[in-house]
């Protein structure tokens, strides 16, 4: 079910609010452990934003993102998660779109500049809701008022003028 019958270039505010509505839980297919990498504030994001958040990431399984346990694949989940938000390129959005479809998940969302048609018309023969090319994070921000927000509010970055701190002032 995408949200405006096939044309996954275009989703209406009332389809996407409707997703991030109902979803309680979001496995972050592609996590990363770097807090450069979108895929790390993204999750710390949804986190501070209510959802249950499951960092999948093969490489760091057993470890944690943010306080949350790591599982290797969505095969690895105890139960399905409400949403799969895919961080891998569009190529690999369609076997992760699969092990969606696989493990129960209601929602396959792709990130920013990932598409990929096949995967999406199986999600949606499925029975899935599918969103390409959308950031959840950036899609919450805009349809609940907080587009002002860059990136995540770890009160190292602020826009009022801060003195220097000892160690910085050792470089001037």
């Amino acid at each position: 079910m995408s949200g405006t019958t096939g044309d996954h270039g275009h989703y209406s505010d009332a389809f996407l609010r409707g997703v991030l509505d109902r979803v309680k839980s979001i496995a972050i297919v592609g996590a990363s452990a770097d807090p450069v990498k979108a895929s790390y504030f993204v999750t710390k994001y949804l986190r501070d934003a209510g959802y249950r958040v499951i960092p999948i990431n093969p490489k760091m399984a057993g470890q944690s993102i943010l306080g949350l346990p790591v599982h290797g694949s969505l095969a690895d989940l105890p139960e399905p998660p409400d949403m799969v938000d895919i961080f891998r390129n569009s190529t690999a959005a369609g076997g992760v779109t699969d092990e969606a479809i696989a493990a129960g998940a209601k929602v396959v969302w792709m990130q920013l500049g990932v598409v990929n048609d096949e995967a999406a018309a199986r999600a949606e023969a499925a029975g899935l809701t599918v969103v390409m090319n959308r950031c959840p994070k950036m899609e919450i921000q805009r349809l609940y008022g907080e587009i002002g927000r860059i990136g995540v509010n770890s009160g190292v970055l602020v826009t009022k003028k801060q003195p220097l701190k000892k160690s910085f002032k050792k470089l001037i």
